[in-house]
């Protein structure tokens, strides 16, 4: 008997891919403009008894909204303090 042994194309190498996507999807990624009037949601109340949403009334500088936040009041919000 005899055994016929070829060398099997399986496991020979594994496909390269390219990580450019990743690079491309970041510069395609564009977050939506805030306006007035628009109901976001804090990632930390002011206080134990306010709302964990406020309403943002106008924008005081490029990363900086002026928002009222129900049973609190009116606050100065930076963009990382909602979302």
């Amino acid at each position: 008997m005899k055994l016929d042994i070829c060398k099997s194309q399986v496991g020979t190498g594994l496909p390269s891919y390219s990580w450019d996507w990743l690079a491309e999807s970041e510069e395609n990624l564009s977050f939506p403009e805030l306006q007035p009037s628009t109901w976001v949601k804090l990632s930390e109340v002011p206080s134990s008894f306010s709302f964990d949403e406020a309403l943002l009334l106008c924008q005081c500088s490029p990363d900086s909204w002026l928002a009222w936040i129900p049973d609190y009041g009116e606050a100065v919000l930076h963009r990382s303090q909602f979302s």
